[in-house]
């Protein structure tokens, strides 16, 4: 799947669910909340984005740079992650609970995605194969 293409449904994924997580769930309860919920939302999507671009790029490359920028780049994505968090939640004061529970949930099911896309590049059905 093109980086274009895993970008729009991404962020389809991400926008209906969250909308229908805001009617459900976030109304109720106070704005900050909604705000951290969308912020988690949004640095899970810009994660995910940057995974498929490294694999993209890197999967016509040999293995030393197919590793390395999967590898090297899961480190430095942490390390992003990371620092994005802690300003989050010391800079704009956002609640930790509602930013950290929508960062895991939306990068468990961006990761879900992503394996069962990039399952389906690798895998060939041989002729004759029953389906």
């Amino acid at each position: 799947m093109s980086l274009a293409r895993y970008a729009v449904l991404v962020f389809g994924v991400a926008s209906v669910s969250l909308a229908l997580v805001w009617l459900v769930v976030l109304r109720r309860l106070d704005a900050g909340a909604g705000w951290a919920a969308l912020f988690g939302g949004a640095l899970a999507v810009v994660n995910t984005i940057a995974a498929h671009a490294l694999v993209l790029w890197s999967s016509r490359r040999s293995t030393r740079a197919f590793l390395g920028a999967v590898l090297g780049g899961m480190v430095g994505r942490m390390g992003v992650m990371l620092l994005a968090v802690v300003a989050g939640v010391l800079l704009l004061d956002l609640p930790k609970l509602p930013l950290a529970v929508s960062l895991l949930s939306y990068f468990v099911l961006f990761l879900v995605m992503e394996v069962t896309i990039l399952h389906r590049r690798t895998t060939t059905v041989s002729p004759g194969a029953a389906l």
